[in-house]
C-alpha cells in the first residue's frame, strides 16, 4: 500500500492517475503573484496558519482534501470527501486572467458530480499541462461509467 504526500494510503488494487495540491496562496502562476502568495504562505507560518488542500484521483475513487492548522500545532478542521469516478458528470479547466485580467493566467481545474462541483487552482501548471491533466481524467471517469 502506497502513502501520498496528502497522506492518503491506497487500497490494494486501486491505482493513482493524479495527486494535485492545491494553490491555496497565490492568485496564479505568474512568478510575481507566486512570490506573494509565498511570502502570505511564511507570514501564516511565522503566526502559526497553515492550509493545505489536496485532490487525489484513482481508478475507483475522487479523494478531495483540505486541512487547517492553527497556532503550529491544532487542527482546526479537516474535510475529506470521496467521490465515485462514476458520479462525474463533467470535467474541465477554467483559464482567468488575473492581475488586471489579461497579463497572467491562472488554471483551475474542475468537475462536477451528482452532489457538488469542485474547483482547485492548480499550482505551477501552464495551459498545455492542464488539458493534458483534464483528458487524463476524462479517461478514467469514462472507464468507471
Amino acid at each position: 500500500m502506497e502513502k501520498l504526500k496528502s497522506g492518503v494510503i491506497l487500497t490494494e488494487g486501486e491505482e493513482l492517475v493524479a495527486e494535485l495540491e492545491a494553490e491555496l496562496w497565490a492568485s496564479s502562476s505568474n512568478p510575481i503573484a507566486q512570490i506573494i502568495g509565498e511570502i502570505n504562505r511564511i507570514i501564516g507560518l511565522i503566526l502559526g496558519f497553515k492550509k493545505k488542500g489536496y485532490v487525489v484521483i484513482t481508478n475507483k475513487r475522487v479523494i478531495e482534501i483540505r486541512q487547517n492548522v492553527a497556532c503550529w500545532v491544532f487542527n482546526t478542521g479537516k474535510n475529506i470527501r470521496y467521490v465515485l469516478p462514476s458520479s462525474v458528470k463533467e470535467v474541465g479547466y477554467i483559464k482567468t486572467g488575473t492581475f488586471c485580467g489579461c497579463f497572467c493566467q491562472a488554471y483551475s481545474l474542475y468537475y462536477d458530480a451528482f452532489t457538488q462541483r469542485t474547483s482547485i487552482q492548480l499550482k505551477g501548471m501552464h495551459e498545455a499541462e492542464t488539458a493534458e491533466l483534464v483528458n487524463t481524467i476524462y479517461k478514467v471517469i469514462q472507464s468507471a461509467q
